[in-house]
């Protein structure tokens, strides 16, 4: 597996490409190319393209969850050319119509104009995306210390309810050596993440994950999510995008975590 960082908030020092408060990763596996993510603007395009990266050939285009800071690319997407050929993997509730205190967070095109865009799979369950990729799904909620935490409301056939981002999900790269997690904002658990894609691949030595861990603070929930990390011996840490500086120091302390920017790459 090849994974390189097309959208972060990071860049780094003497790097010169643009970040952005958002995510999007690209991946190949046994020549399969896709997406996780599109990051909040063109930039994806615009990174991809200063990296000599082709997305014509991409074959997928996975969503860790519906938020626009993970989908508001798509609309940049589909307006370079006709796209048809390309699949688009989700959670059900990932394109419903998603808002916070009166300001719209979702996805520019919904699910029914997504539907006529591209070939678009939705699934609570998981989904085999490459020969050695999976996406997770719906992620149970097994640590007391992570709790599903309400953000804004999503609407369904007219009616609003509470969101507590049942859409948030991940991938999972399986290797010879072990897995790799690959997550988007981790709002359904850093740690409930890593244990469903332990029991989705039957496999418990877990190599290393790089995403958004959705922590800001140094609190119980950190506390618990550093004895996880420790408990799971995890070497290759990567926590970036929606993980504070605070809670990247506090990890740092008892496991070694990495720098993410834009233009990292990676090798498994």
């Amino acid at each position: 597996m090849k994974l390189k960082v097309l959208v972060d908030n990071n860049t780094y020092i003497d790097a010169y490409y643009c970040g952005e408060p958002a995510v999007s990763y690209y991946i190949e596996d046994e020549g399969i190319k896709l997406l996780l993510d599109v990051g909040y603007s063109d930039l994806f395009l615009k990174n991809a393209e200063a990296f000599g990266i082709d997305l014509n050939e991409i074959e997928s285009i996975v969503i860790s969850h519906g938020h626009d800071d993970h989908t508001r690319g798509l609309k940049f997407f589909f307006e370079c050319e006709k796209r048809e050929a390309v699949t688009v993997i989700a959670h059900p509730d990932a394109f419903n119509e998603k808002s916070f205190e009166g300001l719209k967070i979702c996805s520019p095109i919904l699910k029914q104009e997504l539907s006529e865009k591209c070939n678009l799979i939705l699934s609570q369950k998981p989904i085999k995306v490459s020969p050695n990729i999976t996406f997770l799904g719906e992620i149970p909620q097994t640590n007391h210390f992570e709790k599903s935490q309400c953000i804004g409301t999503q609407i369904v056939d007219g009616n609003s309810f509470d969101d507590y981002v049942l859409d948030d999900t991940a991938l999972v790269y399986k290797s010879a050596q072990g897995i790799f997690i690959i997550t988007g904002c981790s709002h359904s658990g850093i740690c409930n993440i890593i244990e469903y894609a332990k029991n989705v691949t039957e496999d418990n030595r877990v190599l290393g994950v790089i995403g958004g861990f959705h922590l800001f603070e140094v609190n119980e929930q950190v506390q618990g999510t550093i004895r996880y990390l420790k408990r799971n011996n995890i070497e290759h840490l990567y926590p970036c995008h929606c993980t504070s500086f605070a809670v990247k120091s506090e990890i740092h302390k008892f496991i070694p975590v990495r720098e993410v920017g834009v233009g990292l790459e990676l090798n498994w």
